[in-house]
């Protein structure tokens, strides 16, 4: 979506997408989405900007921003490694390849390395059950993880 948007103002900016959005059925899940788009996360600014727009309380608005795992109420690192936790990826050994990473990294699901370098986030299903386990790296899937792999990606988002 292309906008004209003038300076930084979160709220003028999180205007125009309601105005663009708003007349959506169910509107709110679209206006989120554009809004981390635009900003890279959901900025708490917004939230009460959104809800006036909607008619909706800043609690129900929240409570969606906190119930889906895609909003990020941060902005995220330079790269975003999502890391399937689903039944098929812990059986074959995802759950060890998980801990090494997060050792490697030195961070744990959801938060970001204080360098900024990566944000490390689980996802409930990659879709790639028979290439287990597996990431996704910056939009990138990435099947058939291993201990080498491991120690790549983490080389890669720290270099």
């Amino acid at each position: 979506m292309t906008r004209q948007l003038q300076g930084t103002d979160t709220t003028a900016r999180t205007a125009v997408i309601i105005n663009e959005l708003g007349s959506l059925e169910g509107p709110l899940l679209p206006i989120l989405h554009e809004v981390q788009e635009e900003f890279g996360y959901v900025p708490q600014e917004a939230l009460p900007v959104i809800a006036e727009a909607l008619n909706l309380s800043k609690a129900e608005v929240h409570g969606v921003v906190s119930f889906y795992h895609d909003f990020r109420r941060a902005p995220a690192g330079r790269h975003v490694l999502k890391l399937c936790r689903a039944e098929a990826c812990q059986s074959m050994g995802g759950d060890a390849l998980h801990e090494k990473l997060k050792r490697l990294l030195g961070i744990g699901f959801g938060e970001t390395a204080t360098d900024g370098s990566v944000t490390l986030e689980a996802t409930y299903c990659l879709g790639l059950c028979a290439c287990s386990p597996s990431a996704m790296l910056d939009g990138e899937p990435i099947g058939r993880l291993d201990e080498a792999r491991i120690e790549e990606l983490a080389a890669e988002v720290k270099a």
